[in-house]
């Protein structure tokens, strides 16, 4: 289990496939944030030890039992391991931004809960600007390829990251995603990442700006339900407002408390499927993406 997050991963559990290339089989990513995961417990009963729980940097726990009266320091040590993973994270994600800035490769790790229409967004997006940018996409889910089915449908090469049991991307799977799909020069990269506004926000991924995108179809009070993932991002993506007049969603008010949490964070209010709005969001993407 990942300390870090709860996410429960098991052993090559993880698959990186380039779509459109599943014949030459699946590329199994060992998930532990780092390394890999594994746990050993080894339980001893007689009563002068201690409760001692230390990790190696293999990824393995190794767990050690002893029952008698001395305190234990188990919440210093998970305090410990946490700020190894994602210290190793961070490393590798500083790696894959070198990459990418040394290409001129704008890339946008787009976060979300499920069913605010990260998918659809990205559907149309890269429909209307498929004569301006190249484009490519990762998709993060923890099952299935069906919405990077739908992404290699507009004609950007798309590669399906699937984690299992794991509720976020890392950079490692993002750094071999990226030799995968081989990005050229002067691109835009959009990483959906996995469905959950919660574990996705402790995990930079290489990543030029983080999109937090939200629909009127959920609640207002998100972003202080979710407080790190919006103080983490730097556009707010209010989406589905042509449904605004039958849902009860105040968009003023939703913009209040997000600026609560992070005053520089800027908001754009738009429709995936009606079109409404979608100019600003290029023009953004445009205004990020120039030198």
């Amino acid at each position: 289990m990942c300390s870090t997050c709860g996410c429960n991963q098991p052993s090559d559990a993880v698959t990186i496939t380039l779509i459109g290339e599943e014949q030459h089989g699946h590329e199994h990513h060992h998930h532990s944030h780092e390394h890999g995961h594994g746990h050993e417990h080894h339980h001893h009963g007689h009563d002068h030890g201690h409760h001692h729980h230390t990790h190696a940097h293999d990824g393995h726990h190794h767990h050690s039992h002893h029952e008698h009266e001395h305190g234990h320091t188990h919440g210093k040590t998970v305090v410990e391991l946490e700020q190894d993973i994602l210290q190793q994270n961070n490393l590798l994600a500083e790696r894959n931004r070198g990459f990418l800035e040394a290409k001129n490769i704008l890339a946008l790790n787009l976060v979300s809960s499920p069913g605010s229409g990260k998918t659809s967004l990205l559907e149309r997006t890269l429909k209307d600007l498929a004569g301006e940018f190249s484009c490519y996409v990762i998709e993060g889910d923890q099952q299935t390829s069906n919405d990077a089915d739908r992404i290699a449908a507009t004609g950007a090469p798309v590669v399906q990251i699937n984690t299992g049991k794991g509720c976020h991307l890392d950079s490692d799977m993002v750094n071999k995603a990226l030799k995968k799909l081989r990005p050229a020069e002067d691109a835009l990269l959009f990483i959906e990442n996995v469905g959950n506004l919660v574990c996705p926000s402790l995990f930079d991924l290489g990543e030029g700006a983080r999109v937090v995108i939200i629909s009127v179809t959920e609640g207002d009070d998100k972003p202080i339900k979710y407080p790190d993932m919006f103080h983490s991002s730097h556009l707010c993506i209010i989406n589905k407002v042509d449904l605004l007049p039958y849902v009860q969603f105040d968009v003023e008010k939703a913009k209040e408390y997000a600026l609560r949490v992070n005053h520089h964070l800027e908001f754009i209010e738009l429709s995936a499927t009606s079109g409404q709005g979608m100019e600003q969001w290029y023009a953004w993407l445009r205004k990020k993406a120039s030198p």
